[in-house]
């Protein structure tokens, strides 16, 4: 959609973020990034949003959209349909929405890890609770492994869809993040999608690093 600006708002080690910026990338729809850390520019972040919440979107009218997957069904509504990352067919979209529900589990369960281990104090961890996680954490890439493993380029098609993006998103995160605990030699399939994905010019240039 010519003429419209958009300013995503958070940091790219956030796999929320990141998902909604490569989207943003792929579908052609122009926007500027401001990388701004929830916890290290809480002030400078709550004064575009109260809530304080990665990412945020402010659209070319000044609305404050939040969550990243309504930001990303709006951002559908903008881009052409050429472009748009969400597939038509219903049994395509039933199965894309599965990969994308899976990958956003396995985000939400690498976070709370990280969160439990790097904010509270170990002895107020509660190992029986980490250990259900890490469970949950193994169960949502065992069944992505298992929607990715007959793939050899992009899950529906010729080019990379949203249950792509992702799902590579989500599996760099937990790499950088708890590598230890999904070890990348188990998913070979998970893995090789985040060699491919890693290597386009959109995950590149919005690398987490």
């Amino acid at each position: 959609m010519k003429g419209t600006t958009l300013r995503l708002i958070g940091m790219l080690d956030s796999p929320y973020v990141r998902r909604v910026a490569i989207s943003l990338k792929v579908m052609a729809l122009p926007f500027e990034h401001q990388s701004l850390s929830v916890f290290r520019n809480f002030d400078a972040f709550a004064k575009i949003n109260p809530i304080v919440k990665a990412p945020t979107l402010v659209t070319d009218d000044g609305s404050v959209l939040l969550d990243s997957t309504l930001i990303l069904e709006y951002l559908e509504r903008l881009a052409a349909p050429e472009q748009r990352l969400t597939p038509l067919d219903l049994a395509d979209h039933i199965r894309s929405q599965r990969a994308i529900g899976l990958a956003l589990a396995a985000c939400e369960k690498t976070v709370q890890i990280v969160y439990e281990f790097n904010l509270r104090p170990a002895e107020k961890q509660h190992q029986a609770w980490v250990d259900r996680v890490k469970g949950q954490l193994s169960a949502a890439y065992d069944l992505l492994e298992a929607e990715f493993a007959d793939v050899e380029s992009w899950r529906l098609g010729s080019r990379p869809l949203q249950a792509d993006i992702t799902t590579a998103v989500a599996w760099r995160f937990t790499q950088d993040a708890l590598p230890q605990f999904v070890l990348a030699a188990s998913y070979p399939a998970l893995s090789a999608l985040s060699r491919r994905a890693e290597a386009l010019p959109e995950f590149i240039a919005l690398s987490p690093d």
